[in-house]
């Protein structure tokens, strides 16, 4: 993973963290969490379905927008950050039109807290199913992270990064 992509996320992260702890109180409301609950469900839904241009409307609109996802060009390595709604309306595309794809979250899981009283975070254990860039369509864990931008009255996702589960690591024979 690109650690200059890494950094920049960890940035964000501790800037907003401090904001909220700085206040000694949670900045958003139950209700609010439950908003971006709902816009994550949304999210997903979207996303099994395939409906490109309603998951455009789900992204806030702007060139510091970013995806983290599976690459398929080599020079970029196997995992890379695409910046910009242009960028990540054709990975989505190009992703959702390699074959099946079906995104499963753990909604029992699922973790959404305020950073600040406009940004939130989500966090997820998944599987999902793609043979996107090379991967054999089996259902395989992964870790999303999206983070939620409010524009206006509405919660917009501002960036969303999806990690591979490395498999565990095996047990030593002496």
């Amino acid at each position: 993973m690109n650690k200059v992509l890494l950094s920049a996320a960890w940035a964000l992260f501790s800037a907003a963290a401090v904001s909220a702890h700085a206040t000694g109180r949670e900045p958003l409301d139950a209700a609010t969490l439950g908003t971006i609950k709902s816009r994550f469900a949304r999210l997903m839904e979207l996303a099994n379905k395939h409906d490109f241009g309603r998951l455009h409307e789900m992204f806030w609109q702007s060139p510091s927008t970013l995806l983290v996802a599976k690459s398929a060009i080599q020079s970029e390595g196997n995992w890379a950050g695409y910046w910009g709604n242009e960028a990540i309306d054709q990975k989505l595309h190009d992703i959702g039109s390699s074959g099946p794809v079906v995104l499963e979250p753990d909604y029992s899981r699922l973790k959404v807290v305020g950073l600040t009283r406009d940004v939130a975070e989500s966090y997820v254990p998944m599987n999902i199913t793609v043979s996107y860039a090379g991967q054999d369509g089996t259902a395989k864990p992964f870790l999303m992270i999206v983070n939620w931008l409010r524009i206006g009255n509405a919660w917009k996702v501002a960036s969303e990064i999806i990690l591979p589960v490395p498999p565990a690591p095996t047990a030593k024979q002496h």
